[in-house]
This record gives C-alpha cells, structure tokens and sequence, in this order.
C-alpha cells in the first residue's frame, strides 16, 4: 500500500513538473517574441525546445553547478524577467536562478533580485537591424540560414534578406534549394516552413521572403534593387580568401560590410569571444571567422594558457568526413583525400595549430597539428597534449576549465561535459564550438603534461560562432547577462 501511495506521488509530482514546463515554455515565447529577450539555459537554447528538452536540460543544470535547479525556480525567475520593463536582452536563466538560491535572502521578492541583478541593462543603447545577403548556400550557408531564421524574433538584430547562388533560378532550382533548406540528413527537419516564390525568384522562409540571386562575381550585384542597404555579406564559398578578392564584395551596391567563414589572409582572423574585441567593426569592413577546428581549440588553449602557461604541444583532430573528399576512391589535389571517406581514415594536414597564434599571440610557434578525417558525417573531436610550466592535476585543470565554461568572456564558448558516456553523436547541435570531455583528462604524474579532449559539431557549433561575430560587426548584440 505505501508502495502505490509512493508511485501516486511521483505521477502527480510528474504532471506538476510537466505543467510548470509548459508554462516556462509559453513565458520564453512571450519574451522573445513580444520583447525580443531571449532565455537560455547555461548558455543551451529554450527557444523551440520541448517539455522533455527543457526538463533534461534542467537535470545538466543542476548537474553543472551541483545544486539543484528545477522547473518551479525558473518558471519564477521567469515571471520576475516578464515583469520588468527591458529592452531586447539574452539572459541565462540557470545562472541567475543560481544566484537567487545563494542570494535570496538578501533579496525581498524574485523580481527585486532580477530588477538589481539586471539594472545595467538600459545602459546598451539602441540596435539598429542589419540585413544580411548569404553568398554561396552550401553547409554552412543552410546552417547559417536556419538559425537566422529561426531567431528572427522581432527582427531587431541580423535580418536575412538574400542568398547568392551561381546557379540560374527556375521553379526547379528553387524547389532544390528550398529541399535542402527543409531537410537535413546530419541536423534534421528544419522547425518551421519554406516554400517557394516563382515570379518573384525567393523563399519564402517562415512567412518571410528571402531573395535568391544568380552571379558569378560579387561585384556586379545591385543589392539595392532588393531594398536592401548597407548589408553585411556572409561569404561562405571558400572561394575568396584574401583581402583583394574579398573587397569584390564592398564594390556592390548595398554592402558595407564582409564576413567569410574560413581562415582568411591579410584580413583579421576571429574567434569570437577570444579576440574579437581587438578589432572595431568601425574601423574594419572584412573579417574571417577562421575555422571550425581552430574555433574548437582556441577557446581551451586561452583558458590554459592564462592558467597554466603553455611551453610547447600538438594538436590532432579526428575530423569528420567534408565535402571536398570523394564518396569513392577517385583523383584528388590532396594526398590521401581522394579515396573514398565514408570508408577510410584519412590522414591529413590541418593549419588550426598556427592558425590559433592569430587569435592567442603568446602561443605562435607552440604548437604542431595535424588531422585524420574519419567516416562520420559531423561531430570532431580535437585532442590537445601540451606541456604546461605551472603543474597542475586533473582536477585542477578541469576545476579551471569548468570556472570558464561558467562566468566570464568565453562562457558562450566552452561547454563542459559532465557525461561519462560521450561520443561524437551526442555533441551534433551543440552551438558551443567547444565541448570540453571533462572525464577524459589526462594529466602526467609530474603535473607539467596534459591531455585534454574537445568535441566539437564541426558544422552547428561553428555556425553559431559565425552568427555571434556577425552580430559583433553588425553592431547587433544585444545587453547579455552570463
């Protein structure tokens, strides 16, 4: 009998959590949508999440800071942000919730605790919308437009307006590109509609027309013709590099600004939230995001370099497959890379090693790399052996990494991963660039070598990092609070 009465109190404490899960729900969609304030749960996104997805992500909330986070104290953090008159604003939610449970008795009400903890948020200024035309429309170009379009919100921030394709526009080309933009073998159904615009040669994504253009060279496109002004164009082709080639892109009608998402040359090469605030988008019209790899890396060898000081390392990451390598054994430029990559480890050579002295000066000619591309389709992983001058021990090298991945400038960048039983599956749609494998750290018995582990979705982590440096040079972003 105590048994089933036992079992009676689970249900309904299940179906209270549940019900509290749907409101949070409909209270997230309120802010964003009506206010343009977006929640995030240490940094994991709320938006279009389910009442499980926000359940589990409580569970690794609670789990990340060892002290209990439910439903019921968010749902009331909620509340208390609804209430208050703020202008558009990304708020973590689990880190302020963490606060109220450590603070609360020097707080009067949850709204007072918000209205103190937030009072700097009117100090922003006013954003102005930017739009943004997509060049080339391949992986990184769809991700891209997925997530602009699914954070539309008000439209108070980065505005997608166009796409830039080589192909020419039909009703059949339309509809291929409208396909691949709807479904995606790696990252699923895209959560909302596409359709297409024959006469007019658009998408229609979300209710909202998004231009398709045909040109073979940046320069000859009137952007204005679309109404659109002042642009910022993310340049994902690969096909422009360096400072000459990429100014084509300025000599348009409507653009001012140029972002592309691979290692440039002669132009600034950004990790977001490393270096960025080195470059003042006031000053500058062309930017690299550099690459995936070294978006993974950077954010790690920043917080050991700061802590540890970094002598010397190497770098290898276990790759997955990309476009450039043939599905069977054919010619390819690149040593190894012509056969077939669904079906071999692939040696191969990778620039991230060098490519993180751009970003962290202090580690130029420290450090060696190199790659193996492996059959999957996404998901990587970087392993990073380096040798350290302050000796450390596991738990105080990932004691430090866990202090960055929760306060501070790289918070949005390192996700630190309490699992025991990861693999590279799990880590694909992460918008952390860097997922640090805090139970795989290996340290040498002296304290001076360590051997770290960082996942990485090669594609949506690294989108993510694309769309924080856009909103960066487009003046967008919006008061934070982490």
């Amino acid at each position: 009998m105590t048994s089933n009465k036992n079992y009676e109190k689970e249900l309904a404490f299940q179906a209270d959590r549940r019900k509290a899960t749907v409101a949070f729900i409909k209270i997230v969609s309120d802010l964003w949508y009506d206010k343009s304030i977006e929640l995030v749960l240490f940094r994991n996104q709320l938006i279009d999440r389910n009442v499980s997805q926000i359940l589990n992500l409580h569970d690794y909330a609670g789990k990340f800071v060892q002290k209990p986070i439910s439903i019921f104290d968010t749902v009331k953090i909620a509340e208390a942000i609804k209430t208050l008159d703020l202008p558009p604003a990304k708020l973590d939610i689990g880190k302020l919730t963490y606060e109220y449970h450590i603070e609360e008795n020097k707080a009067n009400n949850a709204t007072t605790f918000i209205a103190h903890k937030l009072r700097d948020a009117h100090k922003n200024g006013i954003i102005a919308p930017k739009d943004v035309v997509l060049y080339g429309f391949g992986r990184i170009g769809r991700l891209v437009a997925r997530e602009l379009m699914v954070r539309t919100g008000k439209g108070s921030q980065l505005r997608l307006r166009a796409i830039v394709t080589r192909s020419q526009i039909d009703a059949k080309i339309l509809e291929k590109r409208a396909a691949l933009l709807r479904n995606d073998s790696v990252h699923g159904d895209f959560p909302g509609t596409v359709s297409i615009d024959e006469t007019n040669q658009a998408l229609i994504i979300n209710g909202t027309t998004v231009n398709i253009i045909s040109a073979n060279t940046p320069e000859d496109i009137d952007y204005t013709k679309y109404d659109i002004n002042n642009a910022l164009v993310i340049d994902n082709t690969g096909a422009f590099r360096d400072k000459v080639t990429l100014t084509k892109h300025l000599k348009a009608k409507g653009i001012d600004k140029v972002l592309i998402t691979a290692p440039g040359k002669e132009i600034p090469n950004i990790v977001y939230g490393v270096n960025h605030k080195a470059y003042n988008p006031d000053e500058i019209d062309i930017f690299s995001a550099a690459s995936c790899t070294t978006n993974a890396i950077t954010p790690i060898l920043k917080a050991v370099e700061d802590s540890c000081k970094v002598k010397s390392g190497h770098l290898e990451t276990i790759h997955a497959y990309t476009n450039d390598q043939n599905l069977v054994d054919n010619f390819h430029s690149k040593y190894r890379r012509g056969r077939a990559a669904a079906l071999n480890m692939v040696i191969t050579e990778t620039g991230a090693g060098s490519a993180v002295a751009k970003a962290l000066p202090s580690l130029e000619g420290k450090l060696t790399s190199n790659a193996i591309r492996v059959p999957v389709p996404n998901g990587s992983l970087a392993i990073l052996n380096l040798e350290i001058e302050k000796e450390t021990t596991v738990k105080g090298i990932n004691s430090v990494l866990k202090k960055y991945a929760l306060e501070g400038d790289l918070v949005e960048q390192i996700k630190y991963e309490l699992s025991d039983e990861l693999v590279s599956s799990d880590i694909v749609g992460c918008s952390a660039p860097s997922i640090f494998d805090s139970k795989s750290t290996i340290v040498r018995k002296d304290g001076k070598n360590i051997i770290l582990y960082i996942w990485y979705d090669n594609e949506y982590g690294y989108s993510h990092q694309v769309i924080r440096l856009a909103k960066y040079i487009a003046k967008v972003r919006r008061y934070t609070y982490y």
